[in-house]
């Protein structure tokens, strides 16, 4: 195949499917995997994708965002370990924040802190928190019907009756230079007034979340640390430099 011809097929491949390996590149198109690494390169220096270990991630729209139920099926094994490491940084008689979101849920059944109090914005967050026996509260607020969480004035004004020794958000960005971010403005306001009121804060995420960049910025890097599975060496560094990581999967 001609360079053109290889990155055509690169991009027709990343629209059936999200993630495309290098391995399954080479295989495909017959080209070495240092071909496939100065396509994919270049690729990415022109906006059509992102590279990610091993391979590439298509590019999402800006105010694309996936339901409740879609983001349950993904990085399920990773949520899990990432999960029981944010559960193991609460530490008796704290009060924390827990934000709406998948990954944020995957950490309630795996406190094992006492005596704690949790404020949380997400929907199914609090049938799990009462089955823990953990004293909980909502914010109030709009319930966005595709990620079950609480927004809005509402949660806003909800939230300034309280402060925070923890807090654990979740996002669908994380930037260099453009921050944590997420597809919803409402959303944004609501993870800004929780970032004011606790002494930490915690992105729970997974390494997909690395260099994308969404429409609503929330913060920068450096003002909360990074709780994730396994993030690659290039992109450790690169953040590193501004937070720290911690690693489920290290």
């Amino acid at each position: 195949m001609l360079t053109e011809e290889r990155h055509v097929f690169i991009l027709n491949l990343l629209k059936e499917k999200e993630v495309v390996k290098i391995h399954e590149l080479t295989k495909a198109t017959g080209a070495s995997e240092s071909t496939i690494r100065r396509d994919l390169t270049d690729l990415e220096e022109a906006g059509l994708l992102r590279r990610v270990h091993g391979g590439a991630a298509k590019i999402t729209k800006k105010r694309m965002e996936l339901t409740m139920a879609e983001k349950t099926t993904r990085f399920s094994e990773e949520k899990l370990a990432i999960g029981r490491l944010a559960a193991s940084l609460i530490e008796d008689n704290d009060c924390v924040f827990i934000d709406a979101g998948t990954t944020t849920l995957a950490l309630i059944p795996f406190i094992k802190a006492s005596n704690i109090t949790a404020v949380t914005n997400g929907y199914d967050h609090l049938q799990i928190l009462a089955e823990k026996g953990i004293e909980a509260y909502t914010t109030g607020g709009r319930l966005k019907q595709s990620t079950k969480a609480l927004t809005g004035t509402g949660a806003v004004h909800g939230l300034q009756q309280y402060w925070f020794d923890k807090a654990f958000l979740g996002v669908n960005g994380i930037h260099v230079k453009a921050g944590y971010t997420t597809p919803d403005p409402e959303e944004a306001v609501v993870k800004r007034e929780v970032l004011k009121r606790a002494q930490q804060t915690f992105i729970v995420t997974d390494a997909s979340k690395f260099q994308e960049s969404t429409f609503a910025y929330i913060a920068n890097v450096e003002e909360a640390v990074i709780v994730t599975g396994k993030a690659p060496d290039k992109t450790k560094k690169m953040f590193q430099e501004k937070t720290d990581i911690k690693e489920a999967l290290s």
